[in-house]
C-alpha cells in the first residue's frame, strides 16, 4: 500500500494563487493545465517517496524537505513515514528569490 498524499493549507493556497494569474492573464484553459500539471506531478509520490531531491535551503529546519520540479515551480514536501503521509508544504515559482522559500515553509 502507498503513502498518502496530502497538501498542506500554504500549498493550496499557493496553486489558487498559480490558479488565478494564469486564468486571468493566459485563460482558464492555461491555468487549468498548470495547476493539474503540478498537482500530477505528486502522483508518483504514494509509491516513490524519495524521488524527489532534498531541498538544501530548509535543512536548518530540523525536517528533511525534499522538492520536485513542474516547469518553474518546485512542490515541497516532507514524508512522514511513522504515519504514512507524503505532506506538500510549498509551491514555489523557482523565479522568485529563493530566500522566500525558507521564509514561507513551515
Amino acid at each position: 500500500m502507498g503513502l498518502k498524499v496530502v497538501w498542506l493549507r500554504l500549498a493550496e493556497e499557493k496553486l489558487e494563487d498559480i490558479y488565478n494569474y494564469y486564468s486571468e492573464k493566459a485563460g482558464i484553459t492555461t491555468a487549468r493545465k498548470i495547476v493539474l500539471g503540478i498537482v500530477d506531478t505528486t502522483i508518483d509520490l504514494e509509491h516513490n517517496p524519495e524521488i524527489g531531491q532534498t531541498e538544501e535551503l530548509l535543512v536548518h529546519k530540523g525536517r528533511e524537505f525534499r522538492y520536485l520540479i513542474y516547469k518553474n515551480y518546485k512542490v515541497v514536501y516532507r514524508l512522514h513515514k511513522e504515519r504514512n503521509i507524503i505532506e506538500i508544504a510549498n509551491v514555489f515559482d523557482t523565479r522568485q528569490n529563493p530566500y522566500k522559500l525558507v521564509q514561507s515553509t513551515k
